[in-house]
């Protein structure tokens, strides 16, 4: 795991950027991963996530990443993680703006289970696109399918939500 909020980041960064990611569990208990748009393989899977607005409630931020993100709106909240999970951009952030904004990510987790149609699956929702392709998979292969700097996260993420997972 990385260094906790407010360690020795540079002057000119913030530690972490307050986010919130979603695992979506279809009824059978895989979970929905979608492909980085404009992003090459082979680790460019992920599942939502998004910056939290000031003042917002964190249960609100991930309901919302989740419709702008993925079109969903039918869901049944089932658990969050505990405190915050975080993770450090890897220098090749660095010249990109949340990279000269933000050390990494602080991140709180929620599983959903998703009680809707498929077709209510919509990766044109909100723009910008940030999925180009989608599909149900297994919780416990994610880790080895996301970016690197993101993989311990995504395994205590699938640790904490193993309970409802196929």
């Amino acid at each position: 795991m990385s260094a906790a909020v407010g360690d020795d980041a540079p002057p000119h960064l913030a530690p972490y950027r307050p986010n919130v990611g979603v695992v979506l569990f279809h009824p059978d208990g895989r979970v929905w991963f979608g492909q980085r748009a404009a992003t090459p393989p082979p680790h460019n899977w992920q599942f939502p996530q998004g910056g939290v607005d000031a003042g917002e409630d964190l249960q609100a931020a991930a309901l919302r990443e989740l419709v702008e993100e993925t079109g969903v709106r039918s869901v049944t909240v089932l658990g969050r993680t505990d405190g915050w999970l975080t993770y450090d951009f890897p220098p090749e952030h660095a010249g990109k703006p949340i990279g000269r904004a933000w050390k990494g990510q602080r991140q709180v987790w929620f599983a959903l289970r998703f009680d809707g149609p498929e077709s209510e699956i919509d990766l044109e929702a909100h723009p910008p696109v940030e999925f180009e392709a989608w599909r149900w998979a297994y919780l416990a292969e994610t880790p080895d399918l996301v970016a690197p700097f993101k993989r311990e996260v995504y395994r205590q993420v699938a640790d904490a939500f193993a309970v409802f997972a196929a």
